[in-house]
């Protein structure tokens, strides 16, 4: 026998099959719809009928209806995500990255299940899944693409909360130390490099620690080249859009910044300007972009053929493969260096671009733990 409420207050009742059920009522912009909740017993029902109502009582009406996982996923990408990249509020790459996670890890495992009824057990068995085909930070990127789009499906009402949120896995979390080469590391890779066409933008990318869209995107008219010192200015990126490779702002407001140049790299940059005149003169067709380091026609050159046809080749030659060397390590060898020196690390900060010196130390705190030595010990005779 069913136990009614007042109008609007629901009411709870037990079907054929031997389920318990509770429906209320809520009035949206098309009028009243009635709404249910499910259990296996009459307390269950309760609890999700007295939630249901609290939420209604609070403004809140949650109606994804019959709605799948897989069908939001697709919207909130079109709708949510895509925008960001118009407005250049998101890198292109990255919402390749989150549909490329949507396409290939959450909707074949959650595509089909109605999105009011995921679950946080079947979003921790997803990721137990996934642990076992594939790396810990992949995991946790499946996480963080899943836990960002329910958290836009709790903002747009359509659930009440994030089943998601809080399940990251554990296995992801530590973070690793940054990789740099060591001196005699770097006179191996340079050495190795010694009197190729791309010389020049090794030995540049040590000095300056400049990320690979930014050397990339460096144009000659950014470089100002003294007799014996200089500085260059980045003001551009190069950036993977839908239509190719393009250029685009530096990753965030303090990557648009001036680096000073030493004597090496200056030399480094004129002589590369001469051989790339050279270069010039000798190609077929020329493809006038003023970059700096462009491919053998002048246009943008591209990042994956740069790290998988030369650097891991450069690598190899060096004596350094397989000891987890990325393109980004020259930039921590320029930042290690800097600490090793004793630079402060609002300097180091300035000069890497980072957008807080929070990044900075977090990135780079291993080296930090001698600077000070017995700071505390200089204080034995201070005060008294």
């Amino acid at each position: 026998m069913s136990r009614k409420r007042g109008n609007g207050e629901g009411s709870i009742s037990k079907r054929k099959d031997g389920r318990w059920w509770g429906r209320y009522t809520v009035h949206t912009a098309e009028g009243p719809k009635q709404k249910a909740v499910y259990g296996k017993t009459r307390a269950e029902v309760t609890v999700k009928l007295r939630r249901a109502m609290a939420d209604l009582d609070n403004g809140l009406i949650f109606d994804a209806g019959t709605l799948t996982a897989g069908e939001y996923l697709d919207a909130w990408l079109t709708d949510c995500v895509h925008p960001l990249v118009d407005q250049g509020k998101m890198e292109h790459s990255t919402y390749v990255r989150y549909a490329g996670i949507v396409r290939n890890h959450l909707k074949p495992t959650l595509g089909r299940r109605r999105l009011k009824e995921l679950s946080r057990a079947e979003i921790r068995r997803l990721y137990i899944e996934k642990g076992k085909e594939l790396s810990p930070k992949s995991v946790d990127h499946v996480h963080a693409t899943l836990q960002k789009a329910l958290g836009q499906a709790v903002k747009d009402e359509l659930v009440p909360r994030n089943v998601a949120a809080g399940e990251r896995p554990r296995s992801g979390r530590e973070k690793k130390e940054a990789r740099a080469f060591s001196p005699p590391q770097v006179r191996a890779l340079l050495d190795a490099v010694g009197g190729e066409r791309n010389e020049a933008l090794y030995l540049v990318a040590v000095h300056t620690g400049l990320r690979q869209g930014e050397l990339l995107g460096l144009q000659w008219a950014d470089l100002d080249l003294g007799e014996h010192a200089g500085k260059l200015s980045v003001r551009r990126s190069l950036k993977v859009t839908p239509d190719g490779l393009g250029f685009g702002p530096p990753k965030n407001k303090a990557s648009r910044r001036s680096v000073p140049l030493n004597r090496t790299a200056v030399a480094a940059f004129k002589e590369h300007r001469e051989r790339q005149t050279g270069e010039r003169l000798r190609a077929p067709e020329w493809h006038d972009h003023d970059l700096v380091f462009p491919n053998r026609l002048g246009k943008p050159m591209d990042h994956n053929n740069l790290y998988h046809r030369e650097y891991k080749s450069l690598l190899g030659r060096a004596g350094l493969s397989g000891q987890g060397f990325t393109f980004h390590s020259l930039r921590h060898t320029f930042a290690t260096a800097l600490f090793k020196r004793g630079e402060h690390p609002k300097i180091v900060q300035s000069l890497l671009g980072h957008a807080s010196i929070v990044q900075t130390m977090d990135t780079y705190s291993h080296l930090l733990e001698d600077i000070g030595g017995d700071a505390v010990g200089g204080l034995d005779g201070a005060f008294g």
